[in-house]
């Protein structure tokens, strides 16, 4: 399948404009230049009935989270999801992917809750995992102030998140006295490896390359990580009976499509339900481009929905 017209456009016009790439800069320009990237391509003024940040404790310190009610939420509890923000551990924020929760709950008419997990390199893995399990958690806990209904929770992110979401639902199975009801994951990243066919095919010239990818990884990774240890790459777990079941959304032209891929063959191999939506047109991450590219809405929105849909009968 063709790279989408639209899609090659952008990355046409993307490539004509000199960058530096991010090891060549300091790291807060880094962060600034994707902050600004998601503030000009991502969705503008998406109605949501109320925004409000709070603050979870966790292992080292306060997480930063922000809830996202949608409109006419009403006085009863809500299914909730709970959102991991991609950026490759080292560049997303609540900031950054802030109009794409605010789409997420409009469309799926659940709360969304963002959780802000330390990011590296300042804080190296298991940081990012040992924040996202506390929240998690957190959230289940506290469900009634946050107008949740428990029974009703999902968990999910894009990318790095989307990695987070898998790790997290592999943790706490059996364990902790609660139960996830669903999982989306979005191009997740499911093992910290980059020799896989997709990787090659699409390492150069696809909105995210292979070279930012292990960039991304150095700056996570201790020196001394196992990066197969099921603990680092979720792909590599032995067991993946009992996980929820999933939603997990893909691009043909990702270079992390096939360990996407991968990990929706062993989950189905396990007899968890999975719905894998394959844009084959489409390169990593393409819902970011809310500005340029209608698919990326609907893209979106078909998830959110995909999510509603399945915490209706959690």
């Amino acid at each position: 399948m063709p790279l989408d017209p639209l899609v090659k456009a952008f990355l046409d016009q993307a490539s004509m404009l000199p960058r530096p790439k991010a090891w060549e800069i300091p790291l807060s320009m880094t962060r600034q230049g994707f902050a600004h990237m998601m503030s000009l391509l991502g969705p503008k003024d998406v109605p949501v009935g109320k925004v409000r940040n709070i603050v979870i404790p966790g292992p080292a310190g306060d997480i930063r989270a922000r809830v996202y009610e949608p409109i006419a939420a009403g006085g009863e509890a809500l299914p909730a999801l709970v959102y991991f923000h991609g950026g490759g551990f080292v560049m997303g924020d609540l900031d950054t992917h802030d109009g794409l929760c605010r789409l997420i709950a409009h469309e799926g008419g659940f709360i969304v809750v963002a959780v802000d997990y330390r990011r590296a390199p300042e804080n190296k893995w298991p940081a990012p995992l040992e924040d996202a399990i506390a929240a998690t958690r957190w959230i289940f806990d506290n469900a009634s102030t946050l107008a949740i209904d428990a029974g009703r929770i999902a968990i999910g992110g894009d990318s790095a998140g989307g990695h987070l979401a898998a790790c997290v639902t592999q943790a706490v199975k059996g364990h902790g006295g609660f139960k996830i009801a669903f999982q989306l994951l979005m191009f997740p990243g499911t093992e910290f490896t980059t020799d896989t066919p997709s990787m090659s095919r699409y390492a150069v010239g696809y909105f995210m390359e292979k070279q930012v990818i292990e960039w991304c990884y150095a700056q996570v990774l201790p020196p001394d990580a196992d990066r197969t240890s099921p603990n680092v790459s979720p792909l590599n777990a032995k067991d993946f009976k009992g996980l929820p079941p999933a939603y997990i959304l893909l691009g043909g032209y990702d270079p992390l499509h096939d360990e996407g891929q991968s990990y929706a063959d062993k989950l189905k191999a396990a007899g968890v339900q999975v719905h894998v939506a394959d844009y084959g047109e489409m390169v990593h991450c393409f819902i970011y481009l809310q500005s340029v590219l209608p698919q990326a809405h609907d893209a979106l929105a078909d998830a959110a929905r995909a999510v509603a849909k399945a915490l209706e009968g959690a």
